[in-house]
């Protein structure tokens, strides 16, 4: 029985990476200014899939959707949160879509590490999460990464960088939005429930994307690779499933992993097979910035290992002590503090 469990495991791990960096080179050759060079209604596309396979998902398979009972009469309420999110994933999309016309995918792909860095950077800013000076020295070692990456690119392209900048900020702040919706809000929401509220909020906002962005060449594309673009959308959808799939089956350390290959994967196959161009001091940034992004993720799934807490007192932070501190307060522990700070004015006058 554990036997086959692990298999099980194995075998969507692989799935992930192959569906993952599957779309991602089928997306760069797709986006192409001789194919279909048209992002907006790309990402529109993956978005109506989406919400369209999510409910015939739903009424095939409603256990994969546990929370979904917990939303009824709650629906317009999460209106409020599911629009901005929306939003934001829609910016994230299109933007990282628009940048396959600017970037290679392996330079894309260097800029992504980063995203590690934004999302805890804004989870602080917004009281989710602490700082010590482990996790400081340890975003160091994964920005220093990066830029060695980044700024070994060959063909950089301002505009190209810019969307991808751009995407990333959208990417990681649904995603910190999106984290408290899942975890730090009494809905709790699963994946596949949190991505059917979000999928038609987010396609909403890129059709009105699209009557900005509409010209004369789209009807003429969408008819020549409509065929194309149907399996693209499944796809896209089938990587989304087992994401969820592999997180609520497999460990966190497992997910970990797996995204790691995939990167080292699209970067190879980048390289070698679409002859991209990536130097080696692309390379050396590239190994620096995923061991870095791999002991992040390591510390957090196994923060009391030999390894994790040799580092902590290499860098002198002592998770005991008060270096442990949100950025900004938290709205319910901030009202706290200033009623206790009244209360003892009251004493004292």
């Amino acid at each position: 029985m554990e036997v086959a469990r692990l298999m099980r495991a194995f075998a969507l791990c692989v799935l992930y990476i192959v569906l993952s960096a599957g779309l991602i080179q089928f997306n760069k050759q797709l986006i192409n200014p001789a194919r279909f060079p048209h992002a907006m209604l790309l990402t529109t596309f993956h978005m109506g899939f989406t919400f369209l396979l999510c409910n015939l998902l739903y009424l095939v398979c409603p256990s994969m959707f546990p929370t979904m009972e917990t939303t009824a009469g709650k629906r317009l309420q999460l209106l409020k949160w599911f629009f901005p999110l929306g939003v934001l994933f829609a910016v994230g999309l299109y933007c990282s879509n628009q940048a396959y016309l600017y970037c290679s995918a392996s330079f894309l792909q260097f800029m992504k590490e980063a995203n590690v860095v934004i999302v805890y950077g804004m989870s602080c800013g917004c009281g989710l999460n602490t700082w010590t000076r482990a996790k400081v020295v340890n975003l160091i070692w994964i920005i220093i990464g990066a830029s060695i990456a980044v700024t070994g690119e060959v063909h950089f392209l301002w505009t190209g960088f810019i969307l991808q900048a751009i995407s990333q900020v959208g990417e990681c702040s649904k995603n910190v939005l999106g984290d408290w919706l899942m975890n730090g809000s009494a809905l709790k929401l699963d994946p596949l429930t949190y991505t059917m509220f979000m999928a038609p909020m987010c396609f909403m906002v890129l059709v009105i994307g699209n009557f900005f962005t509409w010209n004369s060449s789209v009807l003429p594309d969408l008819a020549k690779y409509w065929p194309i673009l149907i399996p693209n959308a499944l796809l896209a959808f089938s990587m989304n499933v087992t994401i969820s799939i592999l997180i609520k089956e497999a460990s966190a350390i497992s997910f970990i992993m797996s995204g790691l290959v995939k990167d080292v994967l699209i970067v190879l196959v980048s390289a070698g097979v679409f002859h991209e161009s990536v130097v080696r001091q692309q390379y050396v940034g590239f190994v620096i910035c995923l061991s870095g992004v791999f002991f992040w993720s390591y510390s957090r799934v196994a923060p009391d290992s030999s390894l994790v807490m040799l580092f902590e007192k290499a860098c002198f932070s002592n998770r005991n002590s008060g270096e442990k501190q949100p950025l900004l307060q938290a709205p319910k522990e901030a009202m706290n503090e200033n009623i206790s700070q009244t209360n003892k004015e009251k004493h004292l006058v």
